[in-house]
């Protein structure tokens, strides 16, 4: 373990960041040897906890590690000595950690085996489980998808309909146009027959008037002369 803190450092900062690793060095202690003691669920968040501190650590190492280059040269070889014992104990702690967290039997419990056997049935169950879970779910993925797939086809169908309703509206609109133009027509076509039928009277009549004046001229020159 490192030193006590020297308070003739030279270095307030290295002395704080040095104050600090000791309550974090503690707490990752703490932590370290509360963990073979545990399994399962609560392992993996002391485990966590632990690398969380871990870092921290190195954290702080890396901040004395630059502030003791501002140290003065008379009493620098204490702080490499007391430096270099703050890594040897992040090591030392990096591998414990890395022990106990390799442990796989204390971090799955007791029915944990690297090679499972068929005797395990409750590992079995456990597997046959959690594929019935996966398959389930594919199934469930694929219903989804079905049913996007439908209501993408409903939506699409439901656009035709409503295209097809409205051109079903434009030819029943244009084909009233055409009726009402077809009676404009017939209407136009009685009133030249009119037009032609009183165009045609008008040639006899004048025809006729002028065939009496003819007859009505040669009657009274006949007249004269006889």
């Amino acid at each position: 373990m490192a030193n006590p803190l020297d308070t003739d450092a030279g270095s307030e900062l290295f002395s704080s960041y040095e104050a600090e690793f000791k309550l974090v060095q503690a707490d990752l202690t703490q932590k370290l040897d509360q963990i073979p003691e545990l399994s399962g669920e609560p392992r993996k968040a002391a485990i966590s906890a632990a690398e969380r501190a871990l870092e921290e650590a190195d954290e702080l190492l890396g901040q004395m590690r630059l502030e003791k280059q501002n140290i003065p040269s008379s009493t620098r070889p204490k702080i490499n000595q007391r430096f270099r014992n703050f890594e040897t104990d992040v090591d030392s702690y990096k591998r414990k950690l890395n022990s106990l967290a390799s442990d796989r039997a204390a971090l799955f419990g007791n029915r944990y085996t690297d090679d499972p056997t068929p005797s395990d049935v409750q590992l079995e169950q456990r597997q046959q489980l959690l594929s019935g879970t996966d398959r389930l779910d594919r199934s469930s993925q694929r219903l989804r998808s079905s049913q996007a797939l439908a209501n993408e086809t409903e939506a699409i169908g439901a656009g035709t309909l409503a295209d097809l309703h409205a051109q079903r509206e434009r030819i029943s609109h244009t084909g009233q146009i055409l009726y009402e133009s077809e009676g404009y027509v017939d209407r136009s076509v009685k009133t030249l027959r009119g037009m032609a039928r009183r165009m045609a009277t008008n040639r006899v009549i004048t025809i006729a008037i002028i065939t009496v004046l003819v007859i009505l001229i040669f009657a009274v020159i006949y007249s004269k002369f006889r």
